[in-house]
């Protein structure tokens, strides 16, 4: 317990933070980097007007971060399936003496 006089401890809120720059993460740069270089060169291949690159661009960066963003379980744990569990009764049989009636039965 804390005595009435003691000080108690600064904590550097930073440690253990991600690094940001403003709202999005840091580690999406270069993944989100080369999505627009894909998207500039199917803008090329495929003669797409600037809209329409900037669209695909968008989308793809928000699948990327949706996918591999820092907290990804809460979306992919959706599509894991609970195990379907069911009891069942099974008189047991010994594999010895079901292979030694087989043999008796010859």
């Amino acid at each position: 317990m804390l005595e009435p006089n003691s000080k108690l401890r600064p904590v550097n809120q930073i440690l253990g933070a991600q690094p940001n720059l403003g709202p999005f993460p840091a580690s999406q740069i270069i993944p989100w980097g080369l999505i627009l270089i894909f998207c500039w060169f199917c803008k090329g291949l495929l003669n797409l007007n600037w809209l329409w690159t900037f669209l695909l661009a968008a989308w793809l960066m928000a699948i990327c971060w949706i996918l591999f963003g820092d907290k990804a379980w809460r979306f992919l744990s959706k599509f894991v399936d609970v195990p379907y569990v069911t009891r069942g009764y099974a008189q047991y049989q010994s594999l010895l003496e079901t292979t030694d009636e087989k043999k008796n039965l010859r």
